[in-house]
């Protein structure tokens, strides 16, 4: 039999745990909700490359310290990664998973850019995984650009696309 103590205790812990998964918020539900808009999400996108720069930046600096500090350098590689991480669970969910549609291959233009379109957000989560593995800056240049393309190819109403 349990002691009162160990019984207390115990729903304490429990209780923690779920208020504190209970409390991790996701970028989209993947239902048609409506409340997230794609402008948003490319700011949003546009700040997990900023981040991910500042902390490739950081990791350079503290890394050439005499006596680095071990700490903040893990810090930082668990930022850029985490930001990274999110950037490609934005391209995934919200952009491939529900924005994108496919086109039948018989409509030459819709297809074209369909398929333009998947090989940026592809493109973008290969330099993103890239930029976890590194500190090169290029990666986040290629981001930038990548993104900045991706946001003309997706935003262009000049082919019926109303996004």
């Amino acid at each position: 039999m349990r002691s009162k103590r160990g019984m207390l205790l115990t729903g304490a812990v429990a209780g923690v745990l779920s208020l504190v998964a209970g409390s991790v918020v996701y970028s989209h539900c993947q239902i048609p909700c409506g409340i997230y808009g794609d402008e948003t999400r490319f700011d949003v996108m546009a700040e997990h490359i900023t981040t991910i720069e500042k902390s490739m930046n950081q990791i350079v600096e503290l890394s050439a310290a005499d006596k680095p500090n071990m700490n903040q350098l893990v810090r930082w590689v668990n930022n850029k990664e985490a930001h990274a991480d999110e950037l490609t669970e934005i391209v995934t969910y919200y952009f491939m998973a529900q924005r994108i549609k496919p086109a039948e291959p018989t409509n030459k233009a819709a297809h074209d850019r369909y398929v333009y379109q998947l090989t940026l957000l592809h493109r973008m989560m290969v330099e993103a995984m890239k930029a976890k593995q590194t500190t090169d800056l290029q990666h986040v240049q290629t981001l930038r650009s990548l993104l900045t393309a991706f946001e003309k190819a997706y935003m262009d109403r000049e082919h019926g696309h109303t996004h």
